[in-house]
């Protein structure tokens, strides 16, 4: 049973930092890609960025420049590093790990951190 634990979250001033962390347990972490999706009250969830396991990163236009994705294999951990956040960044954020085999589609969730900016 693959397993996505999200951590790091809290309560933000405006342009202040925070990093996410997501460890994955019950699986081989380095086959999978990463992402990272926010839901804010009300809305939809939207992807935020995302690593491949080759680590190709993609970002949202609205995070480009202060947000960034990585991973550690060897602590089968992904993180989403965030900075100059904004009242707009504030979200419930989860973690994503995907991959396709023979034709499958494997997707795993975490249960997600909030992250609040506010003053």
């Amino acid at each position: 049973q693959v397993q996505l634990v999200e951590s790091g979250g809290g309560l933000v001033q405006p342009g202040g930092s925070l990093r996410l962390s997501c460890a994955v347990s019950g699986s081989i972490f380095s086959i999978y890609d990463m992402g990272w999706y926010r839901q804010a009250p009300g809305k939809q969830r939207d992807l935020v960025a995302s690593i491949t396991s080759g680590g190709s990163t993609w970002l949202a236009d609205s995070v480009k420049g202060r947000f960034t994705i990585s991973r550690d294999n060897a602590k089968n951990t992904a993180y989403l590093q965030m900075s100059s956040l904004k009242p707009e960044d504030t979200a419930v954020y989860y973690c994503n790990a995907h991959r396709a085999e023979f034709g499958r589609e494997y997707n795993y969730w975490g249960q997600g951190t909030q992250v609040t900016v506010s003053s």
